[in-house]
């Protein structure tokens, strides 16, 4: 297939990439510098000149290719709510392309949107439009396309790691080296799920080519990873002390993480993993963290 990849030189799409071209697919991928456009050309790539901030180029992609895939996001978390609504019209504009046909878009959610009640697993079978995450901006765009014929799925993503970047976790190293501690919230129960990279660009590919109207996966590798857990792995890798903060003052300490760093949401892949056949095998979240050369992340 031709598949036009949005956010192909991101840290997910960079990935997805080799899987896909490993596959025999010819891969469309958007980028919005002339570096980038580089050096996707390098890897086998047909570069294609788009922004988020233009969902126009984003239409000009898909109208190139039989499938797509929109891994592209504005991770300015201080602007959440707002990046949120900006994929609502990054996605628009790839299904109007879409419309009338069988190709396939999938699109990039947050595991969370699967949780029926808080703190339970989060499941594929289960999409909680009432959810608090702003993110339920992008599965309600999603479904407003599958209602209107789009071959619309969606890939919710847990914490996606390697030993570079662990999706909500990267954060909390600046902060533990700004604070001097690496800290969680009360006894530090709460769970994260999390993916590793290969793992994660695996299921995409898996994805786009089962190509389900209305299928949701969740690229979860473990189910949860205790708060508490993950900072002292990152105090183990950054020599700081590791603290509890009481929940009244976790915004103080954590700023605009505070948000996530008190929720409880664990996930479960048990039904992708059945209808993909998906293994998951990477390392795990606090291997990758162990692993971590944190000396050069400062650098």
């Amino acid at each position: 297939m031709r598949i036009f990849l949005t956010g192909a030189t991101g840290f997910i799409g960079s990935a997805i990439v080799p899987e896909l071209l490993k596959a025999g697919h010819h891969v469309i991928g958007m980028t919005r510098s002339d570096s980038g456009a580089k050096a996707l050309e390098a890897a086998g790539v047909e570069a294609h000149r788009g922004t988020l901030e233009e969902p126009e180029s984003l239409s000009r992609g898909a109208e190139k290719a039989d499938a797509v895939i929109h891994t592209a996001f504005d991770h300015d978390f201080s602007r959440f709510v707002e990046n949120c609504q900006k994929d609502v019209r990054a996605i628009a504009a790839l299904g109007e392309v879409l419309k009338g046909s069988s190709r396939p878009l999938l699109i990039t959610s947050g595991t969370g949107l699967g949780n029926a009640v808080l703190g339970g697993p989060a499941r594929e079978d289960v999409c909680n439009f009432e959810h608090p995450n702003p993110r339920v901006a992008s599965e309600l765009a999603g479904n407003a396309l599958l209602e209107a014929g789009v071959n619309v799925g969606v890939v919710r993503l847990p914490q996606v790691h390697n030993t570079i970047k662990q999706g909500l976790i990267s954060p909390l190293i600046a902060i533990a080296r700004d604070k001097g501690a690496s800290a969680y919230v009360g006894e530090g129960h709460n769970r994260f799920p999390a993916g590793h990279l290969s793992d994660v660009a695996l299921l995409y590919r898996l994805a786009i080519e089962r190509a389900e109207p209305g299928a949701r996966y969740n690229a979860v590798g473990e189910e949860g990873i205790s708060s508490r857990v993950i900072a002292e792995a990152l105090g183990r890798g950054l020599k700081l002390p590791v603290v509890s903060i009481a929940p009244e003052k976790a915004a103080d300490h954590f700023g605009w993480m505070a948000m996530f760093m008190g929720l409880d949401f664990p996930a479960s892949s048990a039904i992708t993993r059945r209808v993909l056949g998906w293994n998951p095998s990477g390392p795990g979240l606090i291997a990758d963290l162990d692993a971590m050369n944190y000396d050069s992340l400062a650098a």
